[in-house]
């Protein structure tokens, strides 16, 4: 009898799955999922370097600015904003923005949640980010864009300044 049940079960087994290949199916579409769902996330969070000579603050910035005659580009920003981190992929890490803002004006980052950024916040009025300023070595406003912007909108706003090199 024993002998018998070990030759049924076999026989039995390949009833039991029926739905073996549909369960293999969604493992991969979900695993492919997850996997292109990382990826886009870091892609999004994901900022390269820029070789943009920043100033160290905005105080520092205006000194330079009043020795050199530059004008001063502010661009607010927050660690938590994404178009702030898609504006640093895309315009900042630019090799023609870099050249063009190197060469022409005084450029500073602040970050809206630092200690110290409270009062040109409230001085430029700043109520979103990002949010891209050009003022005069005295920061009287030249031109402002709040919200995010391409590589060309952002030439665009530097090529209605036009400043003197």
């Amino acid at each position: 009898m024993s002998d018998l049940q070990t030759q049924s079960s076999p026989s039995a087994e390949p009833a039991s799955r029926p739905n073996q290949g549909k369960v293999n199916w969604w493992r991969w579409f979900w695993l492919t999922f997850l996997v292109v769902s990382l990826a886009y996330a870091w892609h999004s969070f994901y900022v390269p370097p820029n070789s943009v000579a920043w100033a160290k603050n905005y105080a520092s910035a205006q000194q330079q600015s009043v020795q050199s005659g530059k004008p001063i580009i502010i661009f607010f920003t927050g660690k938590w904003c994404v178009p702030c981190r898609i504006m640093k992929r895309n315009v900042w890490a630019d090799e023609q923005v870099t050249a063009s803002v190197n060469a022409a004006y005084i450029p500073v980052m602040i970050d809206v949640d630092a200690p110290g950024a409270a009062e040109e916040v409230t001085r430029y009025g700043v109520g979103a980010t990002p949010n891209t300023i050009i003022t005069d070595p005295q920061g009287n406003v030249l031109q402002q864009k709040a919200g995010g912007m391409s590589k060309g909108e952002f030439l665009e706003m530097l090529g209605k300044v036009n400043p003197a090199p």
